[in-house]
This record gives C-alpha cells, sequence and structure tokens, in this order.
C-alpha cells in the first residue's frame, strides 16, 4: 500500500487482541490497540484513524454504544464490528447504527485483511481524491486504475478484466505476500482448487506483461501467496 492506514483496535481478549495488531502490523497498518471502551475514546479524542475495529462485547460499554461515541468525535470515522454473537438482529442493528461491515468470531486473520483492504479502497474513491486518477507505479510500468490502463514508458498493454482486478491488488500491497486466499476472496469471491488453477495461470500472463523491466517480477512465496516485487 502507498501509506500506512491508521487503525484502532478495541478489544478486550488480550490474546485476540495481540494476534490481530501484531498481524495487522506486518500487513503494513498501524495499529493502536485499547482494550476497552473508555480507553478507545481518549485515544479517539487524540488520534486520527482511518478506521476502527470495535468488539461488540466490551467489560465497560458494549461495542454499539461505543460506536455512537466515537461517531460524536469524528463523525467521518468507518468502523467494523467483530462479535462472537451470531444473532441476526445483532448484525442488523450493526449496519444501522453505521457499521461498514460485520465480521464474526472466530476471526479469520486473512480474511479480516481482504475486508479492509476492500473497504479503505472503496473509501479512498469516496473521498477528496476521487476526482483523481488512482496510479501505482511499478517500476517502469504505470497502472492507472481509474483508466484501466497498463503502460511500459507510454506504450499501452492490454490486459483482461481478471488480470487487472489481480495486478491492482498486487500492486496495492507492492513487495508484500498477497496469500492464496486473499487474492482467491478477493478476485474470485471463492477459495477453491480450480480457482487455484486459474490463479496461476493469470500470473504466468501477467509475468509475460511485466517481462520487459527485469526490476519487476511476480514471486510465488513458499507456496503461500504472490508477492509483486520491486526492486530499486
Amino acid at each position: 500500500m502507498d501509506r500506512k492506514y491508521k487503525l484502532i483496535l478495541v478489544e478486550d481478549d488480550t490474546s485476540l487482541g495481540y494476534l490481530l495488531s501484531e498481524y495487522l502490523g506486518m500487513k503494513g497498518f498501524m495499529v493502536t490497540w485499547a482494550k476497552n471502551a473508555q480507553e478507545a475514546l481518549v485515544k479517539t479524542e487524540t488520534n486520527v484513524f482511518d478506521l476502527a475495529i470495535l468488539d461488540v462485547m466490551l467489560p465497560d460499554m458494549d461495542g454499539f454504544e461505543l460506536s455512537q461515541k466515537i461517531k460524536n468525535i469524528n463523525p467521518d470515522l468507518p468502523f467494523i464490528f467483530l462479535t462472537a454473537r451470531s444473532l441476526k438482529i445483532d448484525v442488523l442493528k450493526g449496519f444501522s447504527l453505521g457499521a461498514v461491515d460485520y465480521l464474526k468470531k472466530p476471526i479469520d486473520e486473512e480474511e479480516l485483511v481482504v475486508r479492509i483492504n476492500a473497504l479503505l479502497a472503496r473509501l479512498v474513491v469516496d473521498s477528496e481524491v476521487e476526482q483523481q486518477a488512482a496510479e501505482y507505479e511499478i517500476g517502469d510500468y504505470s497502472l492507472n486504475t481509474e483508466n484501466f490502463e497498463l503502460r511500459y514508458r507510454g506504450e499501452l498493454i492490454k490486459l483482461t478484466g481478471k488480470e487487472f482486478d489481480l495486478l491492482t491488488l498486487l500492486a496495492m500491497n507492492q513487495n508484500q505476500l498477497c496469500t492464496h486466499k486473499e487474492i482467491l476472496t478477493t478476485i474470485w469471491d471463492k477459495n477453491d482448487y480450480f480457482n487455484k488453477k486459474s490463479l496461476n495461470v493469470f500470473v504466468s500472463h501477467l509475468r509475460k506483461h511485466l517481462s520487459k523491466d527485469p526490476k519487476v517480477s511476480i514471486v510465488n512465496v513458499n507456496r503461500r501467496g504472490f508477492m509483486l516485487r520491486v526492486e530499486e
């Protein structure tokens, strides 16, 4: 990602809070972890965040009430609820209060990252940069996500829709691992054997498209996923 997004994670479970904050930090986010609602409110008043991740079941105040107090401090701060409760009424209540997403425990860390990236990408488009083209520099290539164009030193390279979506996801996480699950869930909406085989085919296509610049490569990382590597 080009910039480090700032997240506030509100989770009273010490093990889960540590795990999520460490994992999200490894994925390039700046994470502030609050262990209760009062701590979260203090941190929200003194810091600017891009996204809040709120546990519904907190010891001093439920996440629903906390979300409304946070909105009084920062009306534009989007938030995701985490909950062990699976009642439909809780899910509906969360969305009615303005949640942009809702994840049920146990939390799948990779899915959480996929959701966060998707939400932040959408929010960026809807924000003040809406009129600007989102462009990623990939060595001597440039990827314009507004015009759906990949160019090499000005020369247009034609991509299929799936190739473009895959390259965009890799470019958003340049020099960072994108796991098979992250890619398949984001691009194909399903993580299964057949889509994984398709993914390998599309990666081969992209490698050919990017072969003009020796500084650029798509690396298979220990069978865990792929990384768009750009050497300085």
